[in-house]
């Protein structure tokens, strides 16, 4: 809230609460702030105040003014450094485009809201991944006498032997039979991505992407200069026939997916949407990289690509981060045999080796059973959240536009989630508005929730308040 016993004015409290979240990228390039009189009413405060908060920002360089429609953030100023931050300054040239739209939700974990649970993050609650097994991993691993030798040499190029082994094991159990030795480890699942699309692409390549879809990915293509070419996704898999006149028309190389529990919309893809989607891959000559990130809170007779065709089109990527430690950040590619060392190159140009304590330690966890364990106790918990989440969302007037799965719903609310999300902020909670997850940012009044951060009636309550004042 803002305050009037405060040494600063209302006018610089209100310019400085927007300039702070512009410049952390909580508001993205092209979001429109709220009308001069809806931002009065919001903070209770005179228009004029609101006035001469706008034209700070103005002057400031951080929004423009559209005649009749009101005022946006500027694409320069989700660029420019915050004051005090930056380095030697660069010329526009040198700066690539800002992928605002995926980095406003990941700024959001590390710029956190409030303590309140944030219902449009990505990720489980800290608490819901804590272990004992995970140090007590770590600590056999450096007790080892190979410690010093693995220490000080780079690791194999492919990732450590054990893991990959354990890996090839957990896919076989997935109906993917892959050799460890065309397993590849990561830094993390979008690293994993990043290899893909730096070996196979080049810029200016068409891309097919799910629409909606995951935010960062689209950055991330964008950045390398690809042209993304979006794939409306169903229930039941992506639309073919704007597949089929994507491949007519731009001939593209690649189609990127998340068969089982599709972010956002918790959607898996069906084996008839499967097979077709395959037969079309091969007719056009594309390889699809399948992204199975949420595998660990999936059943394991989900539609996968990569079941299907063994690895000929598809190269199936995977990652911990969601299920056991963010940071420790493995992740793997598992490809097919004549993609295994052009992929290997493209690792080595970009991180040489990735560490191998950590993918021993991993291994470890997997061969004894732990985190298949862990992955249990996180299904039955995520379970129940979604059950208390699904109850509430409805009370407070949602409506659910892909049946409740997973870990995220895809969620209806009836108003410009947008600016929905811009007043939630104020009362400290992050939101995942629709927009984010089209490649092309339009308004929306669908939102993303996560079943496991929004079980707070709190949450639900003001939402509600606001909802009904819009």
């Amino acid at each position: 809230m803002l305050l009037k016993a405060s040494s600063q004015s209302l006018t610089d409290q209100l310019a400085a609460r927007f300039g702070e979240r512009i410049r952390n990228r909580l508001l993205a390039a092209g979001a429109r702030l709220p009308s001069v009189r809806q931002c009065a009413e919001q903070q209770g405060v005179s228009p004029s105040t609101v006035v001469a908060a706008y034209d700070q920002l103005l002057a400031q360089g951080l929004v423009e003014a559209r005649k009749n429609r009101g005022f946006f953030v500027r694409e320069a100023a989700v660029q420019e450094p915050a004051p005090g931050r930056a380095g030697p300054p660069q010329p526009p040239s040198a700066r690539g485009p800002a992928p605002v739209n995926a980095t406003s939700l990941i700024r959001g974990m590390f710029h956190r809201a409030s303590n309140k649970p944030q219902p449009g993050m990505g990720v489980l609650p800290t608490e819901w991944l804590e272990s004992t097994f995970l140090p007590a991993a770590v600590r056999k691993v450096t007790t080892t006498p190979s410690l010093h030798s693995f220490s000080l040499q780079y690791g194999e190029p492919l990732g450590d032997a054990g893991l990959r082994q354990a890996l090839a094991t957990k896919l076989a159990g997935l109906n993917v039979p892959v050799p460890a030795d065309h397993i590849i480890t990561t830094v993390g699942a979008t690293h994993a991505l990043d290899i893909v699309s730096r070996t196979l692409l080049r810029p200016g390549d068409p891309v097919m992407v799910e629409e909606p879809g995951w935010a960062v990915e689209f950055a991330r293509l964008s950045a390398l200069g690809m042209h993304l070419l979006p794939v409306p996704r169903r229930a039941d898999g992506p639309d073919l026939q704007v597949m089929a006149k994507y491949c007519a028309v731009h001939k593209p190389k690649l189609y990127v997916s998340v068969s089982v529990f599709h972010n956002p919309t918790s959607y898996c893809l069906s084996p008839g949407s499967a097979h077709r989607l395959l037969q079309l891959a091969n007719q056009h000559d594309f390889h699809i990289v399948e992204d199975d990130t949420y595998s660990h809170i999936a059943p394991a007779h989900a539609t996968r690509l990569a079941a299907l065709d063994g690895l000929q089109r598809t190269i199936y990527v995977g990652g911990f981060a969601k299920i056991l430690a963010p940071n420790w950040r493995i992740g793997f590619i598992a490809a097919p045999e004549a993609l295994v060392e052009p992929l290997l190159d493209t690792k080595l140009l970009t991180t040489l080796t990735t560490p191998a304590l950590l993918e021993k330690a991993l291994a470890l966890c997997i061969d004894q059973g732990q985190l298949r364990r862990h992955c249990e106790r996180i299904r039955t918990r995520l379970d129940l959240a979604r059950s208390r989440s699904v109850k509430l969302a409805l009370q407070a007037g949602c409506r659910f536009v892909a049946e409740p799965a997973g870990l995220f719903g895809w969620v209806d609310t009836g108003v410009d989630t947008d600016a929905l999300s811009q007043r939630m902020l104020d009362e400290g909670y992050l939101l995942a508005p629709g927009a984010l997850f089209h490649a092309q940012r339009e308004p929306s009044t669908l939102m993303r929730i996560n079943f496991a951060t929004t079980q707070d009636a709190a949450f639900w309550k003001k939402y509600g308040e606001l909802v009904r004042r819009m």
